[in-house]
């Protein structure tokens, strides 16, 4: 059974009809951090053991943002504790978290260890893989930006709203030196295509609302104030199918891209591990949590602050880099 307040991260209100609004509650920056992380594991998995749950819909409680990334205190200490490893080591590491996610006492003996982040990572696959292939409808109610993790547990929503402005979606990974790690890649590139995805991320520039409907990555843009109801009654229509046939269509539709996607997901989750420990990534995350705690936001959403980071090449620092185009040193 989901409570009332299901935890420090997440309040539900039960809408009744078997339809319950989430609230994911971020810090002051809209950052997910790692105990967000394992209560909305927890959450999912707690609706997918709960029939009377028909439809979930998601949203944010920040003024302006869904989640605005994951954050990177929790990634970049993770990410340390594992020293660099290549992409076939870091390969038996992801398959080997994916032993020990399977049951309790596991993941207690390795709590502490360098395994951590891997089965954290493991459990955000999980939990994203429920809420795609599962019998409960999730929409998402999108308040305001979602960039990196917000925008991948958007992903694996059925239905993606958003409320009206000049709200970002996509994929910042490449700006702070590591790749997509929750599914962005492959969920993406089932969206818009594996070209677009690929030249998307690559980049690290968001899609603005408009361009994200466009594209289709956004279902509509409507009147922030009209942004739940309209969330809550395209949850209760797609919610009154029956469950079976909800979860045989999600499941069947799934299967036709996870064939392939599954082992893009294993290398994702390979890649993204094996770039966290990497130096530039863990300097650019370092100087991204210094200019937040100097400047009170976080550089990305900062006035200007996403368009210096494209020119740079990165999130943070002085470019090292020059804008396409221009004379390179050495």
């Amino acid at each position: 059974m989901v409570n009332a307040h299901t935890s420090r991260s997440i309040r539900t209100e039960d809408l009744g009809g078997g339809v319950l609004l989430a609230y994911l509650h971020t810090d002051e920056h809209g950052l997910f951090g790692r105990d967000a992380a394992a209560e909305f594991a927890a959450f999912v998995a707690a609706i997918d053991r709960d029939p009377r749950w028909r439809a979930v819909v998601l949203t944010g409680t920040h003024p302006t943002r869904f989640i605005s990334h994951a954050d990177l205190a929790w990634l970049q200490q993770d990410g340390s504790a594992v020293p660099p490893l290549n992409r076939r080591v870091m390969g038996v590491v992801v398959r080997l978290a994916r032993v020990l996610n399977t049951n309790r006492a596991t993941r207690f003996m390795t709590a502490k260890t360098p395994m951590t982040g891997a089965i954290q990572l493991d459990e955000m696959h999980r939990t994203l893989d429920r809420m795609s292939t599962g019998q409960t409808i999730y929409v998402a109610a999108l308040n305001g930006s979602a960039l990196g993790l917000g925008a991948e547990i958007a992903w694996a929503c059925d239905v993606r709203l958003m409320a009206e402005g000049d709200h970002m979606i996509g994929h910042l990974e490449v700006l702070l030196g590591f790749a997509p790690g929750a599914g962005g890649t492959q969920r993406l590139s089932a969206l818009v295509g594996p070209h677009k995805a690929r030249l998307l991320i690559l980049e690290g520039a968001p899609l603005i609302g408009p361009d994200a409907v466009r594209l289709g990555v956004v279902d509509a843009q409507v009147p922030a104030d009209e942004l739940i109801e309209t969330a809550v009654l395209q949850a209760r229509r797609l919610a009154s199918r029956p469950p079976r046939a909800i979860g045989a269509v999600k499941r069947a539709v799934a299967a036709g891209v996870t064939r392939g996607q599954r082992a893009g997901l294993r290398a994702e989750r390979t890649e993204f591990l094996a770039s966290l420990p990497q130096r530039e990534a863990q300097q650019i995350m370092l100087d991204y949590l210094a200019e937040t705690s100097r400047d009170g936001e976080l550089p990305i959403y900062r006035a200007g602050g996403y368009a210096e980071a494209l020119v740079r090449g990165r999130a943070t620092g002085t470019p090292e880099s020059v804008a396409p185009g221009a004379p390179r040193r050495g």
